[in-house]
């Protein structure tokens, strides 16, 4: 169980940066300006801005609430709250330490890739011409290296602990993120195309809005904030109680957001200058061409066609990018490490180094059967385990969490909530409202 000498965050600038780190991940960089531009653009960019505010943000406020209330992992705040049923508590608390295990197992070798990329150019810099090349072709023994790489940068960071670790880090890097987004940005705004992309990104064209286009953008926003498998409980859990929930969550969710806009910013118009510098990007029927290596081909292909300014470009992009997934894969690993540490009073460092090590060799084993695992583990984690346990947590507070206790959490941080639109609307609403909106993205693909 959690001790009084567990961490906390030491400042809410501290925690703000965690969770919108947590949140900014490849989802958010790579994932939705594919999404985007397979989805007909602004339309898509409208619609997800809708499912931000009307699905992930209560949600995210459910979830920060939880994690506060119980003051420890996900396996023992549902227990506090679900206190007839405390098997069911075990069961589902364990089930999120599993997804966010399994999917940390399959991102990391992503994350690896990026690292790869980045690196590539800088090899070829120093002359190293046939290591800048295994860096950036697939293989298994390539795979393994830079999977151990990031997955040991990952460990480092979880080991040292929440505010010396988790946000010492994350104060570091997501200003770095905003910094290397600005200038990628203004560079690819100079470039030929980039205004046809801008247009395709800022312009909606309603007649792609149909079922399928909404419960995407449903998805996308729902994934892209951490939301199902526990990150969000767990730094919740760390919250000062005088911390205000609801309009810290509305910050995390505002920076979150505003990253996937920049990254649609930058993404879409560096397709269009691809495309006018003689890189294909859509095919005859002008859907976009391999949506998911996207990041690994039309970019570097792109990259490639600007000379030497194109190699420090790409560096930049790659280091985006590899910051980008280490503040989500520490948000990942944090799941499991605090459910171990405090469950079984294991020390944090030893916790993390062992279920570091537990993932990595999950991800060997992804690795070497690439073609019949990588997107079986992707699928059964993100399609299948996140949105359930969605739903769990959503019926936890709708149904389980007598509502006076829910009140009684958050007011501590905001005395007058009580009064205000918020709580008149939000217990109702994450009853029926968010259940039945994060089944629909878990059912509407298998109709």
């Amino acid at each position: 169980m959690a001790s009084s000498s567990r961490g906390q965050f030491s400042s809410r600038i501290g925690f703000i940066m965690a969770a919108a780190g947590s949140a900014v991940g490849l989802g958010n960089v790579w994932g939705f300006p594919t999404q985007t531009a397979s989805n007909g653009g602004a339309a898509f960019l409208v619609m997800y801005l809708l499912m931000m505010v009307l699905l992930a943000f209560p949600m995210l406020v459910a979830e920060l609430t939880i994690g506060r209330y119980g003051q420890s992992n996900p396996i023992a705040s549902l227990k506090k709250i679900w206190v007839r049923n405390q098997a069911l508590a075990i069961v589902f608390g364990s089930i999120a330490m599993l997804a966010a295990s399994l999917i940390l197992s399959f991102y990391a070798i992503l994350a690896g890739w990026l690292i790869g990329f980045g690196a590539a150019p800088v090899m070829e810099l120093v002359g190293l011409k046939g290591f800048a090349e295994w860096l950036e072709t697939y293989g298994v023994a390539r795979n393994l290296v830079l999977t151990v790489l990031f997955m040991g940068l990952t460990v480092y960071v979880v080991q040292k602990g929440v505010a010396n670790g988790i946000e010492k880090w994350s104060t570091r890097l997501m200003p770095l993120l905003f910094v290397l987004f600005a200038v990628l940005i203004g560079y690819i705004f100079t470039q030929e195309g980039a205004i046809e992309g801008l247009e395709m990104y800022l312009i909606p064209d309603w007649s792609h809005v149909n079922a399928g286009l909404v419960v995407n953008a449903m998805g996308q926003a729902f994934f892209s904030l951490s939301l199902g498998v526990g990150a969000m409980m767990v730094y919740g859990s760390y919250l000062k109680k005088d911390i205000n929930i609801v309009r810290t969550a509305g910050q995390v969710a505002v920076i979150d957001t505003g990253v996937a806009l920049s990254a649609g910013l930058l993404i879409l118009p560096a397709m269009f200058v691809a495309k006018h510098n003689g890189v294909q990007i859509f095919n005859e029927v002008g859907e976009l061409i391999s949506s998911g290596n996207l990041v690994f081909t039309v970019l570097p292909s792109l990259f490639d066609t600007m000379g030497p300014i194109g190699e420090v470009i790409g560096l930049a992009f790659f280091a985006l990018m590899v910051i980008a997934a280490l503040t989500s894969s520490i948000a990942m690993l944090e799941v499991p490490v605090a459910c171990l540490h405090e469950e079984l009073n294991i020390r944090r460092e030893k916790a993390a180094k062992i279920l570091g090590l537990a993932i990595l060799i999950l991800s060997v084993i992804i690795v070497v059967n690439f073609s019949s695992l990588f997107d079986l583990v992707a699928t059964i984690s993100t399609m299948y385990m996140q949105p359930l346990l969605g739903v769990v947590w959503a019926i936890v507070i709708g149904w389980i969490w007598h509502r006076n206790k829910q009140l009684e959490e958050i007011k501590q941080g905001n005395p007058d909530i009580e009064q205000g639109w918020f709580w008149k609307i939000w217990p109702w609403y994450v009853k029926f409202v968010c259940p039945i909106a994060v089944l629909t993205v878990f059912l509407y693909p298998q109709l």
